[in-house]
C-alpha cells in the first residue's frame, strides 16, 4: 500500500496539509473554522466527494480547530514560526 500524499498549502501564519485520501466531505472543518477560510476543492476525497482547501493565503489564523474537529485526521496544520522585526 502506498503512503498518502498530501496536498500542500503555504499559508501566511501557517502550512495546511490536506490528504485527500483520508477526506470524506463531511464539511465538520469548513463549519468550525473561525475565519472561513476553508472551501471545497476539486480535488475528490474517499468516497468521491470534494475534499477540502484554504481559499487564500492570509485568512487562516492556524487555530487548529479544523485538525482537531477532523473525524478522518486528513487535515494537518504546521504553524510557521513568527517573524521578528528586525
Amino acid at each position: 500500500m502506498s503512503e498518502p500524499k498530501a496536498l500542500s498549502y503555504s499559508m501566511e501564519r501557517a502550512n495546511f496539509h490536506i490528504f485527500p485520501e483520508y477526506c470524506k466531505g463531511c464539511g465538520l472543518c469548513k463549519e468550525k473554522c473561525p475565519t472561513d477560510v476553508i472551501v471545497w476543492s476539486e480535488k475528490l476525497g474517499v468516497y468521491g466527494t470534494p475534499a477540502v482547501k484554504p481559499k487564500d493565503e492570509d485568512s487562516c489564523i492556524a487555530c487548529f480547530i479544523c485538525e482537531m474537529v477532523c473525524p478522518d485526521c486528513a487535515i494537518n496544520i504546521e504553524k510557521k514560526a513568527k517573524k521578528r522585526a528586525v
